[in-house]
């Protein structure tokens, strides 16, 4: 099944199962508008998945994993709702429909910025139903707003570096940052050229040629290619 899909039913199951007791596949269907039979095996696919645990005649209900997986849908629809209501006006009664469209689509990242940016509210557009907590490894909201603030020094802090092809001949920076995977990295870091190295720039061949500079009392050359990965401050 669809990713799609798999969080619709579970959503569903979680909003079926408030009073505790198993959704009957019946109930499922209903509120799903979907035949019977194609619910049926559906659950029997989610419950090879570990999602769900199904028992014909009997109902079903959310596994651990499954009730994660939920919980964050509900969560990032009633987010939605806010948005959709707060921020961009939108009719009450299109709100529920349009949350639905985009719940699916928006990501772990988005759902966090989103609710730093509507101020950690508490419950949906209407204020009928909460909102449920994130998962992020946080105390409360307000250490959650203290990060999302170092989060934005260090993005303007980011914006200050170039790349150490775009120095001068002569003139010293700090590396702060290096672009690339797990092997190029750590082929730099055993040249000395860690986070935090001060280097100087030796000499810069026109076009693609090398660039020359000295770290920690040696000199290096290096691939144009290369350099543009090493940012500097």
């Amino acid at each position: 099944m669809k990713k799609e899909v798999v969080e619709q039913y579970l959503k569903t199951i979680l909003s079926l199962s408030e009073d505790g007791k198993p959704v009957k596949t019946t109930e499922l269907s209903k509120k799903m508008e979907l035949a019977p039979a194609t619910v049926t095996e559906s659950l029997q696919k989610l419950a090879s998945d570990g999602l769900v645990k199904y028992e014909p005649y009997h109902g079903t209900t959310l596994t651990e994993e499954g009730l994660v997986i939920a919980t964050k849908i509900r969560r990032k629809h009633r987010l939605l709702e806010r948005f959709l209501s707060d921020m961009l006006g939108l009719e009450s009664s299109k709100v529920h429909e349009q949350a639905c469209e985009m719940e699916h689509k928006l990501s772990d990242e988005a759902e966090v910025a989103l609710c730093r940016i509507l101020n950690h509210p508490d419950t949906c557009s209407d204020d009928s139903q909460s909102i449920p907590p994130c998962g992020l490894d946080v105390k409360s909201c307000v250490e959650c707003k203290d990060q999302a603030l170092a989060d934005i020094v260090k993005q303007k802090e980011r914006k200050s570096l170039k790349p150490l092809t775009e120095l001068g001949a002569g003139e010293k920076a700090t590396i702060q940052f290096i672009r690339g995977g797990r092997s190029i990295v750590q082929r730099l870091n055993s040249m000395g050229l860690t986070k935090g190295a001060q280097i100087s720039l030796q000499k810069s061949s026109p076009f693609s040629g090398p660039v020359e500079i000295s770290v920690r009392g040696c000199k290096v050359a290096l691939g144009r290619g290369v350099a543009k990965k090493i940012f500097v401050q």
